[in-house]
């Protein structure tokens, strides 16, 4: 199997986009370690599956937006498996796709737009920071973002959300820039809508259609779309690639 005998760190893994990247990653022989923040349950429960799908897991509570318990985690990680291949940075603060809801701009102020920063940016940056310095050593690792298709299409605009999913690209290409000279890879996975998850179960089935319709494979993503292209930048079939930005909407952006 592909990714046997390698550790993959996946952030918010305990449903939805992570959960069913867990899983991929497991049907390939990989060692997921599924960081959740709250449900305990859920995340062992998925662990539960990755197990069944013939992978191995391993479920831990860390708050990314914590610093200290990052490096707490990581630090755990390493102590038991040795080293950590691939991180899969999908954590982000809680959202609400909701177009009948959402906040227009003039309604938003300023501390919308940080929470949401600190959510996909902060994160990452804590993970990174915490799993670099392993990944340096080895001279080897890849480190997937979470992004979304909305920075280019705001099909409907969620300003403090997609604000933020596009700083998580700047940031993943700057330190993609910084890292590769010591072998190590950094990509975004951009999903459009993903349907059904938490974040989307608010979105109306006419707004649903109508995405579909725009879409030139005619309907939304599923949590289990995006785990191909994460597999994929996390393979040595991409191992020359860096810096890049997935798109996986059916073709609803193209670049």
């Amino acid at each position: 199997m592909r990714f046997k005998d390698k550790v993959v760190l996946i952030t918010g893994a305990s449903r939805g986009i992570g959960a069913a990247i867990a899983e991929a990653f497991a049907r390939e022989g990989a060692l997921v370690v599924i960081n959740y923040l709250q449900n305990e349950t859920a995340a062992a429960e998925v662990s539960e599956r990755c197990i069944a799908l013939g992978g191995d897991a391993w479920a831990l509570r860390a708050d990314v937006m914590n610093a200290q318990a990052v490096t707490e985690m990581v630090s755990e990680v390493l102590a038991e498996t040795g080293s950590i291949d691939v991180v899969v940075n999908n954590a982000f603060r809680s959202y609400r796709f909701n177009p009948d809801t959402r906040a227009r701009f003039q309604e938003l102020d300023w501390n919308a737009y940080l929470d949401q920063f600190e959510g996909a940016v902060q994160g990452a940056a804590n993970i990174c920071r915490a799993v670099v310095p392993d990944m340096r050593r080895r001279a080897s690792g890849s480190i997937i973002n979470l992004s979304s298709d909305l920075v280019e299409h705001p099909v409907v605009p969620y300003h403090d959300y997609a604000t933020a999913k596009a700083a998580l690209v700047g940031f993943s290409r700057h330190l993609a820039a910084d890292l590769g000279p010591s072998g190590i890879r950094v990509n975004c996975v951009a999903p459009g809508l993903v349907w059904p998850t938490d974040a989307s179960r608010e979105t109306r089935e006419s707004l649903r259609e109508q995405i579909a319709g725009q879409t030139p494979l005619r309907r939304v993503a599923t949590p289990e779309d995006v785990a191909g292209p994460v597999l994929f930048l996390a393979s040595d079939w991409s191992r020359f690639m860096t810096g890049q930005v997935l798109y996986v909407d059916g073709g609803l952006v193209m670049r």
